[in-house]
């Protein structure tokens, strides 16, 4: 008796949630707090209204965070093939947090998107992966070239992955300045006496990465040669340790 009397009173003040949320007249803070009241709610009517408020960017985050925490795993899914890159971001971003195996192929492809916004939620999204289950696809990105290559090499790093010296030998045999230092910087923690003949040779040239040189934007100048010194001094200080 307790149970379907609260299922009487509750239905009504759902559905005045419902309608609060969907109602595009009402302010910004009103709409979140209706989202709010309906996390965890389940019916379809809920989840429609959620995946349809991913386009609308005043309830988008809380929208998705409410698909996610639902088990609205199909709409996120279907929400990365969507039109508008701010919903294929949000989208990635609440499925890396699921950390569920299945989906790291999908994040996988986002992470390859033309919009710069879902490449990084879907590299925040596989960084996630506490049980070290998304390394492989890191290690294929991590050879992509330009911001991705950092983001996933420097979680490798973190991870101590076996795979870190190979993927770094490979990046420093390349032209652009940033995937160099990427390469670099990995060689100075996971390198070794082998590393040593091209490290050398990095650190006779002259060539600015970043303001005035190639591929890093605004970012402050950084020196090749600087940072492959660095990266023979640090290989020496290992080898002297052993």
């Amino acid at each position: 008796m307790k149970i379907a009397r609260y299922l009487l009173t509750a239905a009504p003040l759902l559905a005045g949630d419902l309608e609060r949320f969907t109602d595009s007249k009402l302010n910004q803070t009103q709409r979140t707090e209706a989202c709010l009241a309906l996390r965890g709610v389940k019916t379809a009517e809920v989840v429609t209204a959620m995946r349809a408020a991913l386009e609308d960017m005043r309830v988008q985050a809380c929208a998705a965070s409410n698909l996610r925490i639902a088990g609205a795993d199909k709409q996120l899914l279907e929400a990365l093939q969507d039109n508008n890159a701010m919903v294929r971001a949000v989208a990635a971003r609440e499925l890396g947090t699921m950390e569920k195996r299945e989906y790291i192929d999908a994040l996988r492809k986002a992470a390859q998107d033309k919009d710069l916004l879902v490449q990084t939620n879907a590299m925040e999204g596989l960084v996630r992966y506490r049980d070290r289950s998304s390394a492989p696809v890191l290690r294929e990105i991590a050879l992509l070239g330009g911001i991705l290559t950092s983001m996933a090499l420097d979680q490798l790093i973190q991870w101590n992955d076996e795979a870190v010296p190979q993927i770094a030998r490979k990046l420093v045999t390349r032209q652009e300045p940033g995937d160099l230092l990427a390469g670099i910087r990995a060689l100075g923690i996971a390198g070794d006496a082998s590393d040593l003949p091209r490290l050398k040779e990095l650190a006779s040239t002259d060539e600015l990465a970043g303001a005035g040189g190639r591929g890093f934007g605004l970012m402050p100048a950084v020196s090749i040669s600087k940072a492959a010194q660095t990266a023979l001094a640090r290989i020496g200080q290992r080898a002297a340790k052993s």
